[in-house]
C-alpha cells in the first residue's frame, strides 16, 4: 500500500468514528447530516461494487457500522471484497469504544449495512462521505487538506 494511502486510512479511521473518548472518536457532528452521508454512499454501492470489479483506483474500503450492546463504532475495512452480496475486508483501526472487535480482525457485512466506501484514483479520494460532516469539528486547515484530497469536494 503506498505510504500516502496509509496515511489516508490511518486519519480516516481517526476522525471516522463517533464517540469523543477515546480522542480518536468525535462526537460533535451534525447528526442529520451524517445520517445523510450514509445515505448517499448507501445509494451509491453499485458504483463502488462495479469499480471494485474493474478496479480504477486503489485502497478500497467499506465502513462498518460495529455494535456491541448499546455502542455503535464504524470502522473501516480495508483489503475489501465484494461476493455473493456481501463486503468482507479486514479491520483497519483499534476499536475505541466497542470491545467486541479487534485490528486486523476480518468482518463480512451486507451490502446495504455499508456506512460508506471510499478508494484512491489519481491522488484523489471517491466516496468518504461520512467525513464531510467531521469537517466543523476539525481545525480549519486540517478540513481544507482533507478537501483537498476528495476527488468531490
Amino acid at each position: 500500500m503506498k505510504h500516502s494511502l496509509k496515511i489516508a486510512i490511518v486519519l480516516l479511521a481517526f476522525y471516522g468514528c463517533g464517540k469523543s473518548k477515546p480522542d480518536t472518536l468525535i462526537e460533535s457532528y451534525d447528526k442529520q447530516e451524517m445520517d445523510a452521508a450514509i445515505a448517499r454512499a448507501r445509494s451509491e454501492t453499485d458504483k463502488f461494487i462495479a469499480e471494485l470489479s474493474a478496479p480504477t483506483g486503489t485502497g478500497h474500503a467499506v465502513k462498518a457500522p460495529i455494535t456491541d450492546g448499546e455502542q455503535t463504532e464504524h470502522f473501516w475495512l480495508t483489503d475489501v471484497v465484494f461476493q455473493n452480496g456481501q463486503f468482507t475486508g479486514t479491520i483497519n483501526n483499534d476499536p475505541g469504544l466497542v470491545t467486541n472487535v479487534k485490528i486486523g480482525q476480518k468482518r463480512t457485512l451486507k451490502k446495504e449495512e455499508i456506512s460508506d466506501w471510499m478508494f484512491i484514483r489519481d491522488g484523489k479520494m471517491y466516496g468518504n462521505y461520512t467525513m464531510r460532516p467531521l469537517f466543523k469539528a476539525m481545525p480549519e486547515a486540517q478540513a481544507a487538506k482533507f478537501r483537498a484530497m476528495l476527488a468531490e469536494p
